[in-house]
């Protein structure tokens, strides 16, 4: 595993104990905190112990991991904090929102409409005959 540990981010570093963090869990292969800049009360991140800029490039053991924790961290902060929804949210590549470059889920508590993380979607149309296309691609593509 030679991308375990990537001394200029600052994401290893509060793995590896040189940066302090408000840890709220850790195991073998997750780390989770408070976000320092959180945008709702209870804001948490929750990162694996390997270096993986984007989650294509995380090996399995550590995603599987990240998931297994989402659940029971997401019910302990809307429990704590009270929070009557939450967004799960997991950026990839700087276009998307991504600001630091190790793999990272946010545990965002929604409060009111007005609080936590704001986005706008805005939908398209799908045709029939695109969406056969790419469905055919994806599929062999996985296969």
């Amino acid at each position: 595993m030679a991308n375990i540990h990537d001394d200029n981010c600052i994401f290893c570093k509060i793995i590896a104990g040189e940066i302090p963090c408000h840890k709220i869990f850790e195991d073998e292969h997750v780390l989770a905190f408070l976000d320092i800049g959180p945008i709702a009360k209870g804001h948490a991140l929750i990162i694996p112990k390997y270096h993986a800029s984007e989650i294509t490039e995380l090996p399995s053991d550590f995603s599987a991991a990240c998931g297994r924790v989402l659940p029971k961290i997401s019910t302990a902060i809307q429990t704590v904090t009270e929070c009557p929804a939450f967004n799960v949210l997991q950026n990839n590549g700087a276009l998307s929102g991504q600001a630091v470059m190790h793999v990272h889920f946010h545990i965002i508590p929604r409060y009111t409409t007005e609080t936590g993380l704001k986005y706008n979607w805005t939908p398209g149309q799908l045709s029939s005959d695109f969406a056969l296309e790419l469905r055919d691609k994806i599929i062999a593509k996985l296969s």
